[in-house]
């Protein structure tokens, strides 16, 4: 079964039953199980022992980010704890006047933050969740809004971890540069511009379809069943929110730096494209900690005893996103190379196809698509066809294309896959209880895949990336006209 058609079903599985009976973890474990017992030829035992091999391996290679999120997660606990989180929302409430200014003022935050799609749902989050619960923005939407800015932000942001995955997924002796291909998709990367102005239209209209329009209506707050709150012990300020948020956004970019040898003579960009961003992470998180004693404790604004508390209680309010992430990632694991082989599979798919030439672009997107949802992983998904891309075109402007669509049905097919770490964890930042914000993000998702496909469709039979993305921006622009004339009048009196 490695290799072949039967490798697609442990993914599916876990997807259909997550959506079926909202249980997220059964689920995971079930597709995990069943391709474990798949390679194993069904051998019980065997295939037990091979889960938790894979699960092993899968934590040893990703411990990193598991650090990170018990860091943030410890960050985030001060924060609350010491009142400044409280201390903003009062603040924001006197600056920030209605829903939309806080939707806004959270999409704006996420775009400033484009360095690490990890970092920017957990933050935008963090920050963000006081205000917009003020205004009655359910965590469905606030956790639509963070995830809907992350990675299309990051994917063209030059100076980000994306990019330097996207050039890392050349072969050693390609003779194309990584980054400056790189650079040349960004005008063509169509569902990440498509989604960032689709985000804007939501929020400045303030309309909602679909399962997420019912879920305003209700203005249920669908939280985390195992969330708890965090209590406020101190006498915090808005600068004690301010300055620990800046200090780790200023450390980390550091930290990348400094893993991608900038002090070892490296050029900025060059660190950036070397960078080890998970470590970054690490580094910079534990700094902002050290950073937030200094800040809080000499001053008072929480006791050191509080200070410790926040340690328990950061790790506890992380262990949902952890526990999710682990079997995504052991489930990824499965599907992966040395396992099912899935992406040998697609591979085989689509150099069958290559010699249809014109239609690759809209091929491209739409494995991208499939692949990063049944493996909850963008960079494995982009890591498999670009070398398949360049294989086929060499170069060119083609090539730019193609490889244009494949960044964006990779972010695509991670917007609505319940396995994705981005995804995990925008449920996390806005304390979103995770099968909620699969479900009312996926309507929107696709809408924008839809005038995406169109794009990369023209793009592909003109050979013009140019006309491609003019076609689907005509065609997201008729579909906003119709959602508008459909709910716009709604929203409007709603609003006022």
């Amino acid at each position: 079964m490695q290799g072949t058609f039967w490798a697609l079903l442990p993914p599916v599985i876990a997807i259909i039953l997550a959506l079926w009976t909202k249980e997220v973890y059964i689920s995971l474990m079930l597709g995990i199980i069943t391709g474990a017992l798949f390679y194993t030829d069904f051998n019980v035992i065997k295939g037990v022992e091979t889960t938790f091999d894979i699960m092993g391996e899968k934590i040893g290679g990703n411990v990193d980010i598991l650090i990170f999120l018990v860091l943030i997660g410890i960050i985030v606990a001060l924060i609350t704890s010491s009142g400044a989180s409280k201390a903003y929302g009062n603040w924001a409430t006197k600056t920030i006047k209605s829903k939309r200014g806080a939707l806004l003022a959270t999409s704006c935050l996420g775009a400033l933050i484009f360095v690490d799609d990890y970092f920017n749902c957990l933050t935008v989050g963090t920050v963000m969740r006081p205000v917009t619960d003020r205004y009655k923005v359910t965590r469905a939407k606030l956790a639509y809004i963070i995830d809907a800015t992350a990675a299309p932000i990051c994917i063209i942001a030059p100076i980000s971890s994306w990019a330097a995955a996207v050039g890392s997924s050349l072969h050693n002796d390609s003779k194309i540069d990584g980054f400056s291909l790189f650079l040349r998709t960004i005008p063509y990367n169509m569902y990440a511009l498509f989604t960032i102005i689709f985000v804007l239209f939501i929020i400045i209209t303030g309309i909602d379809f679909s399962k997420m329009k019912k879920y305003e209506e209700i203005g249920k707050e669908e939280k985390n069943d195992t969330s708890e709150e965090i209590e406020v012990v101190g006498n915090g300020k808005v600068k004690d929110l301010v300055l620990p948020i800046a200090f780790l956004i200023v450390s980390c970019i550091v930290a990348m730096l400094y893993t991608g040898g900038l002090f070892k003579g490296e050029s900025v960009i060059d660190a950036f494209a070397n960078c080890s961003s998970s470590r970054a992470l690490v580094l910079g998180s534990f700094f902002t900690i050290i950073f937030t004693f200094l800040l809080y404790v000499p001053r008072k604004v929480i006791s050191f005893s509080d200070f410790c508390s926040s340690f328990t209680n950061g790790f506890k309010a992380m262990t949902p996103a952890i526990l999710i992430l682990c079997m995504a990632w052991t489930l990824s694991g499965v599907c992966s190379d040395d396992y099912l082989n899935i992406g040998g599979f697609v591979s085989s798919v689509v150099n069958t196809e290559s010699a249809v030439g014109g239609l690759l672009p809209m091929l491209f997107f739409l494995i991208s698509v499939g692949l990063a949802f049944a493996t909850g992983t963008s960079w494995g998904t982009f890591g498999i066809l670009i070398p398949i891309a360049i294989a086929v075109f060499g170069n060119g402007n083609m090539l730019v294309i193609c490889v244009a669509s494949i960044l964006s049905g990779a972010v695509c097919g991670d917007h609505i896959s319940p396995i994705s770490d981005t995804t995990i964890l925008s449920s996390a930042g806005a304390d979103c209880k995770h099968i909620d914000h699969v479900s009312t993000q996926m309507p929107y998702v696709l809408l924008v895949a839809a005038c995406s496909f169109v794009g990369f469709l023209v793009s592909g039979l003109l050979k013009n990336g140019v006309i491609g993305l003019v076609a689907g921006l005509i065609c997201m622009v008729a579909m906003m006209s119709y959602i508008y004339v459909k709910y716009g009048k709604k929203s409007e009196r709603k609003e006022k």
